[in-house]
């Protein structure tokens, strides 16, 4: 499946059904992250019920910590 993951455009596997599903695929599930579905801001307990499909635009932002 290809989406366009903050403005590029990026193949994931076609297992990737889910916004959880991405999350996991790069490694951000266990972080603080806000994303966004074409222009919809998910809440996180939607992400595992938030369908993905070919050509979505999804913004993903997540924090890092420092100093």
């Amino acid at each position: 499946m290809t989406l366009i993951i903050n403005g590029e455009t990026v193949t994931v596997p076609d297992e990737i059904k889910t916004v959880s599903d991405l999350l996991s695929h790069f490694r951000l599930d266990n972080k603080l992250a806000i994303v966004e579905v074409n222009v919809r801001i998910i809440q996180k307990h939607e992400y595992g019920i938030t369908a993905l499909a070919n050509g979505d635009r999804v913004e993903i932002v997540h924090f890092v910590g420092g100093g």
